[in-house]
């Protein structure tokens, strides 16, 4: 029996857990070295090898439907073997997932270094990793990673990702180095989305972090709940919506929102409950400034526009009925994070949970119709809807 009946159900958010050494080996022999120095990520004390055992390991593998809400990380079927995945897909019950890197999250900050060559061969190496992964099962849909540090050379990758199969393209959160993410130089990766139907994603990993001063506070050093101090405690998570916040910002009010009307953004795994303050503030910004020509030309005023353009996915503890009942019933998306930790062990039933009172519309667009509004044609029409309920 799948976690999810009687309902149609698309993940916004899942990954694939990439086992060190896995993106080098899509990428040219000349930069396989300097890559894998770059993500540092090492086998240790074997616990590479334990974790393949563990998954190949009949008696483990015949509980794998049964604590596939409880395995998370490398234990989670289908973690890091594609052939799983679809096996996981099944006992999850939902009609697509969207796939997103793991270890390939640690990219971005390679943006504001010096080695461009180095940035978009690993770039190409993640989309040839993402296609392949996903390529076990059509529900599957996996995202491109598109630096944006080379204006001129950023729609090269993205047409490539597109050829490939890549069903969404990545970009960072944060600003690149020396120029805005609505120079105008871009206006032709934006067209090529646009065209092909794809949606422009922005995900956890590509913000600016907090300035480690933050955290020196005279105290002891506050782990996380992986127990390691490198990746998100309270106060690191406060940072996660500043660099999507001004990103947003300038893509709308820099008119590309306007430019490519039909092109759709998504921030996932940034959370949500700072859209509403967003949309304020922009409109706000829009009366309070209102004599800037670029101002003058938008073709409604910015909440409206990211209404019509812009999804985000909800952390699971924040309260979504209340950013639905704030920023609109347009925007929100389910998401599990799957295999990840951080999705909890009952997305559905917190999730259900945090909508309240939202009504029935409002649940449908949750768990489905903002999410093919999203992904466009980037979703198979034959994947909208569970084949059981399309048989109904």
């Amino acid at each position: 029996m799948p976690y999810v009946e009687g309902q149609t159900v698309h993940d916004a958010d899942s990954h694939v857990m990439e086992l060190p050494g896995t993106i080098e080996r899509y990428i040219a022999p000349a930069y396989r070295e300097k890559l894998a120095a770059r993500l540092s990520r090492k086998d240790g004390d074997g616990w590479v090898g334990q974790v393949e055992a563990r998954q190949k390991d009949a008696a483990f593998r015949a509980g794998a439907e049964a604590n596939l809400l409880l395995r998370k990380n490398y234990e989670a079927l289908g973690a890091f073997d594609k052939a799983d995945r679809p096996r996981a897909l099944d006992g999850f019950g939902f009609a697509s997932q969207l796939v997103f890197t793991t270890a390939g999250l640690f990219l971005p900050p390679l943006e504001h270094e010096d080695d461009a060559a180095l940035v978009l061969e690993a770039a190409r190496a993640h989309n040839r990793m993402m296609v392949d992964y996903c390529s076990v099962d059509k529900r599957l849909l996996p995202t491109a990673y598109v630096p944006l540090m080379d204006r001129a050379r950023a729609v090269e990758v993205a047409r490539e990702a597109i050829a490939l199969g890549c069903r969404g393209l990545m970009i960072p959160s944060r600003a690149p180095r020396g120029h805005s993410p609505s120079h105008v130089d871009f206006d032709p990766l934006w067209a090529l989305a646009q065209e092909a139907g794809l949606p422009i994603l922005f995900h956890v990993g590509g913000e600016l972090k907090m300035d480690p001063a933050y955290i020196a506070n005279g105290g002891p050093q506050v782990l996380d709940f992986h127990g390691g101090a490198e990746n998100f405690t309270s106060v690191s998570f406060m940072a996660i919506p500043i660099a999507i916040w001004q990103t947003l910002s300038v893509l709308v009010i820099d008119g590309v929102f306007d430019r490519f009307p039909n092109l759709k953004f998504g921030a996932i795994e940034l959370g949500a409950g700072w859209v509403p303050s967003l949309m304020q503030f922009l409109d706000s910004a829009a009366g309070a400034f209102a004599k800037e020509a670029r101002l003058q030309t938008l073709s409604a005023r910015p909440s409206e526009i990211l209404r019509r353009q812009f999804f985000a996915t909800p952390y699971p503890h924040e309260n979504v009925g209340w950013i639905i009942e704030n920023a609109g019933e347009e925007i929100c998306l389910f998401s599990s994070d799957y295999p990840h930790i951080e999705g909890g062990r009952n997305p559905m039933k917190r999730f259900n949970e945090s909508l309240g009172a939202v009504g029935e519309t409002a649940r449908r667009r949750f768990f489905r119709d903002n999410f093919i509004a999203m992904m466009g044609a980037g979703l198979d029409p034959a994947l909208h809807d569970i084949a059981s309920l399309q048989a109904a």
